[in-house]
């Protein structure tokens, strides 16, 4: 089965798809009279509460992906690669890495990191010259004897 690739027919109307999603996910709720005692229990206060007709949902990319209509992951990145609108898929990624990113200053941020890195982020220090380097390069050092021969021995120095 070949992976599915959807059309779309402005980057409007992608927009448009992509905010829905985000506005799916955020849940709906309304709210309800609420009555609460005081604190000596006799007389009752109304206050408004909110109560949620549908919970908030984390966003995920897999999650965007079955929104625009794609059937595959491999579908959406090759979109976000290649696709007429990819710019507009890569923004959508980032306020989906937003959120992931948000959750690290939390006290348990393990889940945020390892999503964070299925989604090609890197601990690796891009400072290091290690990593700027190609994977098999080999470097040559050579040794210049400039200067005065090293002592043999303390008794060889002379002051």
């Amino acid at each position: 089965m070949k992976n599915k690739m959807p059309t779309f027919a402005s980057a409007t109307k992608l927009t448009t798809f992509i905010d829905d999603y985000f506005s799916w996910i955020a849940g709906s709720y309304h709210w309800e009279e609420a009555q609460a005692k005081t604190a000596k229990g006799s007389t009752t206060e109304t206050s408004k509460q909110k109560v949620w007709d549908r919970e908030p949902e984390p966003p995920t990319l897999t999650g965007l992906a079955l929104h625009l209509g794609f059937n595959s992951k491999e579908a959406f990145e090759e979109y976000e690669r290649e696709g007429r609108f990819a710019d507009i898929l890569k923004r959508a990624r980032l306020r989906i890495e937003a959120e992931y990113e948000k959750k690290l200053h939390f006290q348990s941020s393990t889940g945020a990191i390892f999503a964070l890195k299925s989604m090609g982020w890197t601990d690796k220090d891009p400072s290091k010259i290690e990593d700027l380097l190609p994977e098999n390069f080999l470097l040559k050092v050579e040794i210049l004897k400039t200067g005065p021969s090293t002592a043999s021995s303390e008794q060889a120095v002379h002051l």
